[in-house]
């Protein structure tokens, strides 16, 4: 198992960052965490609040050679959270997730080289595989990458330089594919964030389409507890797969969120469909069981839990959205295209 004490978490204010950078303190008592986050509309520093000394904030940029120097000081290790990661908005501007999401992690993959950190992981996705509709398949490592919206598409290209520097450079870099994930202090933007905040001002829940894309829905406690796994016991240069083994689409995530609040069927809205959307993702996840990690939450449990989450956390999730960021892309993405 590798060793490590001063870790370097980029995008750590974010909704997966900040759990991984929760989770990794209670782990792992020696490490020390610093979170690099340029804190766009998505990054949230009461998503860190009481974490205390063995923690180091750094609001900065991956795209930027000085704050990545500055954050690898001393570092053993990298995790790359850092990234655009909203497929909507990818179809409204791409190239805002072409310059985090590739050129980026260029410039933090060649600063922890020059760092010389002991092992960096790329947090990617199961998006890289694109759309396995109409087949059984469920996706597996060595797949070919078939990404189809501007989003998964930076996620693939970037895991390709990671790729390179494994081999120009013989870095020590390991890939996490990870399916959609949900759970506390996920920006209301995506889709069960959206659906309970929505459900408990009654408001509408807009479901594409008619509903029937299907996802791998995996809490956020597993996703890192994932990563954890990988970064230690993961094997250099290869890629492992993060899911939860369901399968589940837009009117049945719809429903169980109205029927935990006890709101009624006719807030679901359908709205137009997505661009290109791909209607299946799932991958096997058996190369990372392999090494430990199993999912700990049923897609119902995590559900139930997330909902009380929200409904507990008003005042954060209020704030979020009363922003003109989220009210902004709120209007743009659902009432013109309505």
């Amino acid at each position: 198992m590798a060793e490590f004490r001063r870790v370097v978490v980029t995008g750590g204010a974010g909704f997966i960052g900040s759990n991984f950078v929760r989770d990794a303190l209670r782990r792992h008592p020696a490490w020390h965490v610093v979170v690099l986050d340029k804190l766009t509309y998505a990054g949230n520093p009461d998503n860190l609040e009481g974490l205390g000394e063995r923690m180091t904030f750094i609001r900065g940029d991956i795209d930027e050679t000085e704050d990545v120097r500055r954050a690898l000081d001393g570092a053993d290790a990298v995790i790359n959270f850092a990234a655009e990661s909203h497929v909507d908005r990818s179809l409204l501007d791409p190239r805002p997730f072409v310059r985090t999401n590739v050129e980026g992690a260029l410039v933090l993959l060649e600063g922890a080289r020059q760092a010389g950190v002991k092992r960096l992981l790329q947090v990617s996705t199961d998006e890289v595989y694109g759309d396995l509709t109409g087949t059984d398949h469920c996706s597996v490592e060595t797949d070919v990458l078939r990404p189809r919206s501007p989003y998964a598409a930076t996620k693939a290209a970037t895991e390709h330089l990671v790729a390179s520097y494994a081999t120009s450079y013989e870095m020590d870099v390991v890939v996490t594919r990870g399916s959609n994930t949900y759970g506390p202090y996920q920006y209301p933007e995506k889709i069960i964030p959206l659906f309970i905040t929505n459900a408990l001002d009654d408001k509408p829940l807009p479901v594409y389409g008619r509903g029937r894309a299907v996802r791998d829905y995996m809490h956020v406690a597993d996703h890192v507890a994932g990563i954890d796994a990988v970064l230690h016991h993961g094997r250099a240069g290869e890629a492992y797969n993060l899911g939860a083994r369901v399968e589940v689409n837009g009117v049945e995530v719809a429903e169980r969120i109205l029927d935990a609040l006890g709101k009624g069927r006719e807030l679901i809205r359908f709205v137009p469909d997505r661009p290109g959307h791909d209607y299946r993702y799932s991958v096997d996840p058996s190369k990372a069981e392999a090494l430990g990690w199993r999912r700990q939450w049923t897609w119902p449990e995590g559900l139930a839990a997330t909902v009380a989450w929200y409904r507990d956390h008003e005042a954060w999730w209020r704030k979020v959205k009363e922003k003109l960021e989220f009210r902004k892309h709120e209007k743009t993405w659902y009432e013109d295209r309505g």
